[in-house]
């Protein structure tokens, strides 16, 4: 049994970047926790208490379509991140590493669009820098549909899981954020997603993958 950790900017980034892989440690009978950073709704308008709350179920009741059941939520600004001090989101995180001492960490991929995913990286990358004792033994980043492919800057795999198993279930927990989903053909879209798992699936003979670049990899 492995200790894994997802830390994610924002409510559905999760499941869109690792949400076959949290299923599928979830089924093997891991223990997954996930860690939003972020509220996910300021960039649009002040955003209402009642709509924060919903959003909240949501994410809950989509990990559970998972197996995951340990999310824990913090209060970062959305799409501000880079006005709140590194070392305060550094924190954030850290204190969680400290409590699960995870082996495997899942987070943003550093060159992503979004301000907050480069943010959440950076303070994974610090929280979790190499010292002696440190449980952490992989690093891996992920890509999220609608903010790593609208950057000039190129996401290169080289890591892949079969979640051929478990698609459905990923499928089951997006359609879950009800707020956050685009219709298709919006890159973040039911249907895109499918698309992209299976598209990066052929690429190594599965029916359906994701994929990772590892940040750290310690053997």
């Amino acid at each position: 049994m492995s200790r894994i950790l997802v830390v994610a900017a924002h409510p559905d980034d999760e499941v869109l970047g690792c949400g076959g892989a949290m299923a599928r440690h979830a089924l093997q009978g891991d223990d997954v926790s996930v860690l939003i950073l972020g509220r996910g709704l300021g960039a649009r308008g002040e955003a209402e208490s009642l709509a924060l709350s919903q959003l909240e179920r949501d994410s809950r009741i989509a990990l559970a379509e998972l197996g995951v059941s340990d999310v824990r939520y913090r209060d970062f600004p959305d799409n501000r991140f880079d006005t709140v001090p590194l070392l305060s989101v550094a924190q954030a995180v850290e204190e969680v590493k400290i409590e699960l001492r995870p082996e495997r960490v899942y987070t943003h991929a550093a060159q992503d669009l979004n301000v907050d995913h480069r943010v959440c990286f950076e303070a994974v990358m610090t929280a979790f820098r190499p010292q002696p004792g440190e449980a952490c033994r992989e690093i891996l980043t992920f890509e999220v549909m609608s903010a790593t492919h609208w950057r000039a800057e190129t996401f290169c795999p080289t890591v892949y899981m079969d979640i051929s198993a478990v698609l459905e279930r990923k499928m089951a927990a997006l359609a879950c954020y009800h707020s956050e989903m685009r219709a298709w053909p919006h890159a973040r879209s039911v249907e895109a997603v499918r698309i992209q798992a299976q598209w990066r699936g052929s690429l190594v003979g599965l029916e359906a993958a994701e994929c990772f670049v590892p940040a750290r990899m310690m053997i």
